[in-house]
């Protein structure tokens, strides 16, 4: 069976049925009608060793080779950064963070093919930069990046800061066909990060009623549903940022992920979030969306208006 609905509610397309919906989410990201939520898995496509990190993990792994964190917390990011941030200072974790994601990352014929598209939104999760740089590489000058930054820089009651593609701060975000929302930060221009427990408690304790999620990503999410590729939901706080971006969306709403690799938290969140799994890999998936060399088709490039493809 193609398409199954799983004891857990969790409804798993696979073979022809997934590789069908594929074809139909590509007219829809061409029609503007879905939005791409990128995740970090997206850096293995070019390499099963990236040159930055791609999981939380991994990026407590680099952190604590700078300054050991005790055992009880050591794979754990959030607290990790908590640690250094209070024992060196907020400077010494910044700095540390722009280090370890300051390696250029190329983006992939995905990022690529995405940057040509005429699309309104696109998340990216993570803070590696790459879909900036897909945009860098192209002579759009309509992209504004919004970026989530740690309130304990910020002056003022600020949730976001705004960005066009050279780096210039351009704040309040202007209006733009299309917008980058990167809400955990990104290393680039400004290498900022909402990465240590205490860069989370104030939006935390706000995103249930969306106050740090920008009104732009707000108006233009409300007709859409979205598109996870690269993203894993095994990290209460990726689950947490996902659950609220998507929220009063009209959906539907997929994730490439391997069904039989997922954990019992993230089957509770895929099923109760109406997610339907696309279970392919997620080169294949990737090479289905975008193969490589394969522009946009015609009437589709940035400055088109496109049309809304019903899902």
């Amino acid at each position: 069976m193609n398409t199954i609905l799983t004891s857990d509610r969790l409804l798993v397309v696979r073979n022809g049925d997934a590789e069908k919906w594929l074809e139909l989410l590509k007219e829809a990201l061409i029609a503007d009608g879905v939005i791409p939520y990128l995740g970090p898995g997206l850096l293995r496509l070019q390499s099963t060793e990236p040159p930055v990190p791609h999981t939380p993990e991994a990026v407590s792994a680099a952190l604590n080779t700078r300054t050991p964190a005790p055992s009880r917390i050591r794979s754990n990011m959030w607290s990790v950064a908590q640690f250094i941030e209070q024992r060196r200072h907020r400077r010494t974790l910044q700095t540390w963070m722009a280090e370890i994601f300051g390696a250029p990352v190329a983006p992939t014929a995905l990022h690529d093919w995405l940057a040509t598209l005429p699309l309104s939104l696109i998340v990216d999760g993570w803070y590696d930069g790459t879909m900036r740089a897909a945009f860098a590489k192209t002579a759009r000058t309509d992209v504004v990046e919004i970026q989530g930054v740690a309130r304990a820089n910020s002056v003022g009651d600020i949730w976001t800061k705004s960005y066009d593609l050279s780096g210039r701060n351009v704040e309040p975000a202007p209006v733009a066909r299309t917008v980058l929302y990167t809400p955990h930060g990104s290393v680039r221009p400004a290498a900022n990060f909402l990465v240590s427990d205490s860069d989370y408690v104030e939006v935390l304790t706000e995103i249930d009623i969306q106050t740090p999620i920008p009104e732009v990503v707000k108006q233009r999410r409300r007709d859409r549903g979205f598109l996870f590729i690269g993203c894993r939901f095994d990290d209460q706080m990726l689950r947490i940022f996902a659950r609220q971006i998507i929220k009063r969306s009209s959906g539907p709403h997929f994730a490439v992920l391997d069904a039989e690799n997922l954990t019992k938290n993230e089957r509770r969140f895929l099923a109760a979030s109406s997610i339907t799994v696309i279970d392919l890999p997620m080169d294949e998936a990737a090479a289905l969306l975008a193969p490589s060399g394969i522009e946009a088709e015609s009437g589709a490039g940035p400055n088109s208006g496109g049309r809304r493809a019903c899902l």
